[in-house]
């Protein structure tokens, strides 16, 4: 699927609702979830953040429909009234979610995606209530550098050395290139510029476009690689992509962190090859250069060394 087309296809539950009036519009929505009817809930959901939004990353999507499914699985073990939930039921989910070792970034993912649902029942006049305005995961006391834990360098270097051409590639995007997970999965070959060294994001984290310079490692194996203008460079979702990086990690007795951890490993290397946080910034596309700043951290090897020696 091409990215205008995948653009179209997501504006298509908007349009379903939006030609639905009023009454019937509630109608659906509190039928839905009389029926437990998570299709039906999932196209509102979508249809009202696209509407309110704009275009939103298939990734983003993703962790919704988690968070929705969490929280509706807990609501029917728990007997909830889903269109008037008590607070204290919302608070109980957070806290179960925290119990059963969910990190705060998680819990915070899964929190969006119930908040989605309630914003897309209110619009839908299914409900008036906003059961997680107030609920908080607990504070993350873990240090920003120790939540962008990135590979390390050897642990990525084994890792190419034994992955697939495709797959290899997939390292390199991330590894390399910096791309975020869902920036992989949607680049199209018409978005690489193999003569150039050069691919764009057209549409990256919160909208924006940016084009990245690759390695040459990286252009060299997308020239193997190679594919028609509208075809995707990596043909897989970004779940899937996650699960063969796992499987290559479980492989290689590699600690597997996560696609996202690839990203971070650039950052880190860039930060050691002595470039300025700006460049880093602007290579990874971070909106704020202090995000950056947390990769100097893994970056800097003195301290271990010292300590190594001691």
């Amino acid at each position: 699927m091409t990215l205008d087309v995948y653009r179209q296809d997501q504006l298509a539950p908007v349009r379903q609702w939006l030609a639905l009036q009023p009454e019937e519009r509630r109608r659906r929505a509190v039928a839905a979830v009389a029926e437990q009817d998570r299709a039906t809930l999932w196209s509102l959901l979508e249809a009202h953040h696209t509407r309110t939004h704009g275009h939103v990353s298939s990734e983003t999507l993703r962790k919704y429909r988690s968070g929705m499914n969490a929280w509706l699985n807990f609501a029917g073990s728990n007997a909830v009234n889903v269109l008037h939930p008590e607070v204290e039921h919302a608070d109980l989910w957070v806290r179960e979610l925290e119990a059963a070792g969910k990190k705060p970034s998680s819990v915070g993912v899964l929190l969006a995606g119930a908040r989605a649902l309630y914003a897309s029942l209110r619009w839908a006049r299914a409900t008036r209530e906003d059961p997680f305005s107030d609920v908080k995961p607990r504070k993350d006391q873990r240090r920003a550098w120790d939540k962008r834990q990135p590979y390390p360098e050897d642990d990525l270097k084994r890792l190419i050395e034994a992955a697939p051409l495709e797959m290899r590639v997939l390292l390199r995007l991330g590894g390399a290139a910096g791309l975020r997970a869902s920036e992989i999965t949607a680049l199209c070959w018409k978005d690489v510029d193999l003569n150039g060294g050069v691919l764009t994001v057209q549409r990256g984290k919160g909208g924006k476009s940016r084009r990245v310079l690759m390695s040459a490692s990286l252009v060299s194996d997308l020239r193997q690689l190679n594919g028609p203008p509208a075809q995707a460079v990596i043909g897989r979702t970004t779940e899937a992509a996650r699960q063969r990086l796992k499987t290559l990690c479980k492989q290689l007795d590699v600690t597997y962190l996560g696609l996202h951890a690839l990203r971070h490993a650039a950052g880190t290397r860039l930060i050691r090859a002595g470039f300025q946080l700006q460049d880093v910034a602007e290579h990874l596309g971070h909106s704020d250069i202090q995000t950056a700043r947390t990769y100097g951290k893994w970056a800097d090897d003195r301290l271990k060394e010292h300590l190594r020696g001691q």
